[in-house]
């Protein structure tokens, strides 16, 4: 099958493992890679011995796929200006700054029949992958993300910087309507966005999960835990662990249930090189990815809402 020729926008700090990906992957060819601050993309484009440009629309033309990896208030246009020139796209997350401009990339990509994937990575990391076959109807979900605190990324509020990920893997798993939020957040050392959050989602099913986010830990944590009836499973997405506790049926020289640990095999992968490679996978079949657009646009609706009642808790609070 031939190589799907590929580049990437915005060569900053994660752009630049995009460019390193697509380069070491057999059915990809890196083209080019594009960034307002050429220099940068002189730099990133010279690892690879690819073309460096400033302004992504030079790849017109000359790419079938590419990565946007810039700043989210630029998703939107690039994406949007690809997508109509017939190229594939792969946007970080979250997909876009508004709900509307993610309704809006969803259909211009329908309307083209173009591939259109966010970049949700979690969903690529062995332990989530190992889950397929396990996963029965979860009841209680409880998610916890933090980090310590980098400048990077905190033009935006932790819910759309880190939280978003958990909300994407929890909507996938639960696959059900969010019925109610309650949430609260508080902006420790960034001025007006938040860098702790934490948030209850109720689901039609009668799921329940309670997710917490902070970008101002002194330790790293990223774990999940789900309960349903069968079974209890823990996963930390650091290491790439899953530990499976089952529900024992009661034979007759037990009066109590037995709890069996579940030993699972864990295919542990490099997350952002099986999501290109996912990417590129349904670029060459015209499928659909495993991340469409559509899950983007769900993950951001339930993250805005949440920064909504966080913001009108806040308001509240400051009249009484």
């Amino acid at each position: 099958m031939k190589a799907v020729r590929a580049g990437v926008v915005g060569v900053g700090y994660l752009g630049q493992f995009h460019a390193e990906k697509y380069a070491g992957l057999s059915g990809a060819e890196l083209v080019g890679v594009a960034d307002a601050d050429f220099d940068r993309a002189r730099q990133i484009a010279a690892k690879h011995t690819v073309a460096a440009y400033s302004d992504f629309r030079e790849l017109f033309g000359k790419v079938d796929a590419v990565s946007i990896v810039t700043p989210t208030n630029l998703h939107y246009e690039i994406a949007r200006e690809f997508l109509n020139n017939g190229i594939d796209v792969l946007v970080e997350k979250p997909i876009t700054v508004t709900l509307q401009e993610a309704d809006e990339l969803v259909a211009i990509a329908r309307a083209n029949s173009r591939i259109l994937q966010v970049g949700h990575l979690e969903r690529f990391n062995g332990a989530i992958v190992a889950l397929n076959g396990i996963l029965n109807k979860p009841m209680f979900i409880e998610s916890h993300r933090l980090a310590p605190f980098k400048e990077r990324g905190t033009e935006v509020d932790v819910i759309l910087d880190i939280m978003i990920h958990d909300i994407d893997i929890i909507l996938n798993l639960v696959g059900a309507p969010v019925t109610a939020i309650h949430a609260v957040g508080v902006p420790v050392v960034s001025n007006q966005t938040n860098d702790i959050a934490n948030v209850r989602l109720e689901f039609a099913t009668g799921c329940i999960a309670n997710v917490t986010a902070s970008r101002i830990s002194v330790k790293e944590m990223r774990k999940i835990r789900i309960f349903q009836q069968d079974a209890y499973i823990s996963i930390d997405y650091a290491t790439q662990d899953i530990e499976v506790y089952r529900k024992m049926e009661l034979g007759d020289q037990y009066d109590t249930p037995q709890i069996m640990y579940d030993d699972i095999d864990i295919k542990h992968a490099d997350s952002l090189k099986e999501e290109i490679r996912s990417f590129i996978n349904a670029v060459q079949n015209r499928s659909v990815p495993v991340v469409p657009g559509e899950a983007g646009r769900d993950a951001l609706k339930i993250a805005l809402e949440i920064v909504h009642q966080v913001e009108t808790r806040k308001k509240a609070l400051q009249m009484r």
